[in-house]
Parts: C-alpha cells; sequence; structure tokens
C-alpha cells in the first residue's frame, strides 16, 4: 500500500509555458557549472581559455597593464592582462573587451608583435598599437591561476 502527500494543493490546470520557462531558467542559474565555455571554463568564477597556456586561466592574475591615460586604474576592467607561455616566445594579452590577442617575438629582447600591436620590455611591458601607446604598466605578476573550480582540481 503507498501514501502519498502533500501540502500543496493541486489544481488540473496546465502549467503555462511562461512558467515552464521561469522555472527552467531558475533551475539553470542555480546549476553549478553551468556557464562553461566551449572549453569548459567556469566564467562565473574568473575562468577564460588561454589559448597560449591551453587552459583555463584566470587572466586577472596575469601582468596588469593601465590604460596610459589612466596609470593609477583602479577599475580592473579597463585593464589588458598579458599571460606568456612557457617559452616567453609568445604573450596573450586579454583585452577588456574578454577577447584576446597572441603575440610572438623573435628573440630574447625584442617586442611581442600581431599585425600593428607590439608589447615592449620597458619599465615594465607597454602595449601599442602603431606608434600610440595603449596600456603600460610595471610589470607585476599576480599568482597565476588555472584550473576550472571544480571539486578535484587543483
Amino acid at each position: 500500500m503507498t501514501l502519498l502527500t502533500s501540502c500543496r494543493p493541486t489544481t488540473n490546470e496546465p502549467v503555462s509555458d511562461d512558467a515552464e520557462v521561469l522555472v527552467e531558467s531558475i533551475v539553470d542559474s542555480t546549476l553549478v557549472g553551468i556557464d562553461k565555455d566551449e572549453n569548459g571554463c567556469l566564467a562565473s568564477a574568473g575562468y577564460t581559455y588561454s589559448k597560449v597556456n591551453k587552459e583555463c586561466v584566470k587572466a586577472f592574475t596575469g601582468i596588469q597593464l593601465n590604460p596610459i591615460n589612466k596609470p593609477t586604474n583602479e577599475d580592473e576592467t579597463l585593464s589588458v592582462y598579458v599571460l606568456f607561455d612557457e617559452t616567453g616566445d609568445k604573450a596573450e594579452v586579454f583585452m577588456p573587451s574578454q577577447q584576446s590577442m597572441i603575440l610572438t617575438r623573435e628573440g630574447e629582447g625584442k617586442p611581442w608583435i600581431y599585425k600593428n600591436y607590439q608589447l615592449i620590455p620597458y619599465k615594465g611591458y607597454i602595449f601599442k598599437d602603431g606608434d600610440k601607446i595603449l596600456y603600460a604598466g610595471d610589470g607585476e605578476v599576480g599568482q597565476k591561476v588555472t584550473g576550472s573550480d571544480k571539486d578535484g582540481d587543483e
């Protein structure tokens, strides 16, 4: 014998499509990991995919370069962040738009270049578009954070 009880009154009215969409939206927004990108990076935890390191990283832990017109910038969303590959021959620059570009250098002491863009090691780093300096910073590196914030990752 089975006995079912409920604290909620039931009706025979069908649930509207709007209500179903709302419930699905609430469920989707509360599921852990639901906002992973195509590379499995957890955006809500600040991770993005690094093309040069081939893993999920927190770009803001790279070298921060501030807009040249705001050298003491405290709004990190206006800054660019630079991560290097293991050899140091490639630099990935994460732009405020969340897009990144990869610059390469021909040898130690030379700038990293992509099209008109240059990353120049000078009193830290300078990021230029042609002759125009866009960003600069002292070269301080944050702690590199990788992974995806899911259980078992280190």
